[in-house]
């Protein structure tokens, strides 16, 4: 009898050993991704959201339970051919991260025609998405790009033409301007101070998350804006990235040791008003990540 009761109890145990095991197992099994492609494959577009005058949100749907698998601080080629037969490519980095399943989103200035003199044209690929209408498809392939952010504060980041680098750090600054803050968007680990350069209050994308990001890690995460053209009651900075702005508003600790500088935006921007005066502040190129 007793012998009897062991052996159903074996049994019980066994089948809720399992039970146990088979569910811990389905909790941990990730998600399958889309990424790696080599090749460039189409994608519905399931979702646009106009987020300014110029400015609007593209979703592109995945396989049904698929995370798009892209690492963090890269980003995915798309591809159009125009009317004419040509070929236009252009690089974006996704709003949304890996655990985002069945779609990821783009967040894209559009440039229009005749509206600035030296771009009569404006952009092509951004007016392309502009003009994409819900379960059109778009060619993507990914990923691409020459820095990839692991956990815990290291990265590798690969210089053109020269080998790749490992490094590591819990502090870290993004400068941004305009469209450039998309790719900060996939960086907002601790400890990080961000500036964010845009024209006008308006031009500020994605203005809600940052700030509840800044609320959400109050005292790990910093944020602070410079507009070209600041309304009468602005409280952030105003102009160019200046030497003094930075000091002021981005260091750790008013000093440049330990700490990895996030660059993103306009040529110009980059070379003109973030690297001299970061080099001024004491920072070298093994500290600065250009986007």
């Amino acid at each position: 009898m007793i012998e009897e009761i062991l052996a159903e109890y074996g049994v019980l145990i066994a089948s809720l050993v399992c039970l146990i095991v088979g569910a811990l197992v389905f909790i941990n099994k990730k998600p399958p991704t889309v990424l790696p492609k080599t090749e460039f494959e189409l994608f519905p577009l399931i979702k646009k959201e106009v987020l300014s005058h110029d400015v609007a949100k593209f979703t592109f749907g995945l396989p049904d339970g698929h995370v798009l698998g892209l690492p963090t601080g890269q980003h995915v080629a798309l591809r159009f051919k125009d009317t004419d037969g040509k070929t236009h490519q252009r690089s974006y980095t996704p709003v949304t991260d890996n655990s985002t399943i069945g779609e990821f989103s783009l967040v894209v200035k559009i440039y229009k025609g005749n509206v600035h003199p030296k771009f009569p044209e404006g952009g092509k690929m951004s007016q392309h998405l502009d003009s994409l209408k819900i379960g059109d498809m778009m060619e993507i392939k990914g990923p691409k790009g020459h820095m990839e952010y692991q956990s815990g504060g290291k990265f590798s980041v690969k210089p053109l033409g020269k080998p790749k680098e490992d490094r590591q750090s819990n502090q870290i600054i993004m400068i941004a301007g305009g469209t450039g803050i998309t790719p900060m968007l996939q960086e907002h680990r601790p400890w990080l101070i961000l500036s964010f350069c845009v024209s006008a209050e308006d031009d500020i994308l994605v203005r809600e998350e940052l700030e509840s990001l800044q609320k959400e890690f109050h005292g790990r995460f910093s944020l602070h804006y410079t507009l070209d053209r600041p309304p009468a009651s602005w409280k952030y900075s105003s102009g160019f990235i200046t030497k003094e702005m930075i000091e002021r508003h981005c260091l750790f600790h008013n000093s440049c040791k330990a700490t990895q500088v996030f660059i993103c935006g306009p040529p110009p921007m980059v070379k003109f008003a973030c690297k001299p005066n970061l080099e001024e502040l004491g920072f070298t190129e093994k500290e600065m990540v250009v986007f």
